[in-house]
């Protein structure tokens, strides 16, 4: 199954690794560097191309994941959504259980292989 792919991340250098990551796997991936942005992204969608899964930080400049997450959940229901942290400068904060209240599908702590992502971006849109 080929998904249209948000990422959203203030890591410069994660952001690529997880659209190169995606991209190689046949996804259509974009990125956005915060919440605030990301949400901009996902409602300029095409409706003929709707995103198939978010990928959030957490911890981000401007909007940070937690409160992204609750508004995709607003905007689209149905969307899936994998959230990603690792603590930033609140390392020892552990918000990953906060954002599955909130509604991400699944979680995943930073750091992380593409071999990691690749299987739970699957478990995501399998399930």
């Amino acid at each position: 199954m080929v998904a249209n792919v948000l990422i959203i991340d203030d890591d410069n250098v994660a952001r690529a690794v997880l659209l190169r990551t995606l991209t190689m796997a046949g996804h259509e991936a974009v990125g956005a560097s915060d919440g605030v942005e990301g949400m901009e992204r996902f409602r300029s969608r095409p409706p003929d191309s709707p995103l198939d899964l978010v990928i959030t930080d957490i911890f981000m400049p401007n909007q940070e994941g937690l409160a992204t997450i609750m508004e995709l959940r607003r905007g689209a229901p149905s969307l899936k959504i994998i959230a990603i942290s690792g603590g930033g400068a609140r390392a020892s904060l552990d918000v990953l259980p906060v954002a599955e209240a909130l509604g991400a599908h699944r979680t995943l702590r930073k750091p992380f292989t593409p071999a990691e992502v690749m299987e739970v971006v699957r478990a995501v849109l399998e399930g």
